[in-house]
């Protein structure tokens, strides 16, 4: 930082710890270091900005990490924007992308909206949070008000941006409105005079630019963090939907429970940085304990009870720990079984039957389906068009055949 530490109180050293965890950068720190003393000074809580593109009507805890850094600062007391892109929304980010990505109609925004915020709002404090709509100023900045903003950037830092740089490169089209996304996103940071805008990895051109068009509209410049993405359920890909290997905020508990004690024991400390409410001191004494020989499964418990809890309540996060216990207790499930791991995933259940050795054919998966012979992870199966999400699970056919399966994403 350039500023020295004796210029900062210690309360926004340590309010600068609380913001600095789990983050992947933190854009200018010494800056946003000024921002917080000077809104303790003055008793104005500063402007945090998330703008999110409402391109699916449910949110997962992939989604959930930002969220949290969020719900920190508003407890460190101060105001969220919570930003719906549903101007921006009807363009397509192309962050991260090989190829356009097509635009959502309205119709399609409307809908994905409507959920969006309230699941959010599971995280977020309701009443420091302000919700926004880019459209109130995108709508109505016109044709000459679009080509006085495009002025304001050039092509060469915005050929900066990585996938903009790959596809150039590879031959790849780059439409012209593909540069008016990350203009438009750094617009929305001056009509709603940030001070710190919040993202993913993957969103930091998107961020930069705000912070540039801020400046180059004479104000004071918002400060840029941005947060891991999320490694989902497999292990090895970020949390996505389409890669089935998510956890959504509004599954049932007995099935996010599930997932939160199928991955693996290294992951697990990923997930208590980035999601679990517990402070680093405690989670580092945690580690300590698992250190010393207390079972790591005892601990990812604590973490799959604490997001039950926070998504469904404390009942419903004591009923699904006692129902997975109950599922692996009194020798029900050997120690030791075969260890098979399967690409493709999700895959039907017959196809995981047929492919772990469970089964010799679809026919015989099928057959001890309808007999109510199989279960995954202690429940039965009775559906035999079960898909199973990229993961790891515990399958039995009849009473002897077991393996433990790992699904992972084709």
């Amino acid at each position: 930082m350039s500023s020295s530490s004796e210029t900062i109180s210690p309360q926004t050293q340590e309010d600068l710890k609380i913001i600095r965890r789990g983050c992947d950068e933190l854009l200018v720190e010494s800056e946003l270091a000024q921002k917080l003393e000077k809104s303790r000074a003055s008793g104005e809580p500063l402007r945090i900005k998330l703008g999110l593109d409402p391109t699916a009507p449910d949110i997962h805890l992939g989604h959930t990490v930002v969220l949290n850094k969020l719900r920190q600062l508003q407890d460190l007391g101060h105001k969220v924007i919570f930003l719906i892109g549903d101007f921006t929304a009807t363009i397509g980010d192309p962050s991260g992308r090989n190829s356009t990505r097509p635009p959502l109609t309205r119709e399609q925004i409307e809908t994905n909206a409507q959920t969006y915020y309230s699941q959010a709002s599971l995280v977020l404090d309701r009443s420091r949070t302000e919700v926004r709509y880019n459209s109130e100023w995108c709508d109505s900045l016109g044709t000459r008000g679009l080509i006085q903003l495009a002025s304001r950037y050039t092509v060469a830092r915005m050929m900066e941006r990585d996938d903009f740089t790959k596809r150039f490169k590879g031959g790849i089209p780059i439409s012209v409105h593909e540069f008016i996304y990350p203009l438009l996103q750094g617009y929305d940071s001056v009509a709603l005079k940030a001070d710190m805008e919040l993202g993913g990895t993957d969103q930091k051109f998107n961020l930069l630019v705000g912070r540039e068009l801020q400046k180059e509209y004479g104000m004071a410049q918002q400060c840029v963090l941005t947060m891991p993405l999320l490694v989902g359920t497999d292990g090895v890909e970020k949390m996505s939907k389409s890669k089935g290997n998510y956890i959504g905020v509004t599954e049932a508990p007995d099935s996010m429970f599930g997932k939160l004690m199928s991955i693996s024991d290294t992951l697990m400390w990923k997930y208590y940085e980035l999601l679990s409410f517990l402070s680093l001191d405690e989670i580092a004494a945690l580690k300590a304990e698992v250190d010393a020989g207390r079972n790591p499964r005892d601990v990812k418990v604590l973490l799959g009870r604490e997001l039950v809890a926070r998504f469904h309540g404390a009942a419903a996060a004591e009923s699904a720990a006692e129902a997975f216990d109950a599922r692996f207790r009194d020798g029900a499930v050997p120690e030791n079984m075969p260890e098979v791991t399967i690409a493709g995933a999700p895959l039907g259940i017959a196809k995981v039957l047929r492919e772990a050795g469970l089964v010799p054919s679809g026919t015989e998966a099928n057959r001890n389906i309808e007999q109510g012979g199989v279960r995954v992870d202690g429940q039965r199966v009775e559906d035999r068009a079960l898909t199973l999400a990229a993961g790891e699970y515990v399958i039995q056919v009849g009473k002897r055949r077991f393996a433990r399966v790992t699904l992972v994403a084709a």
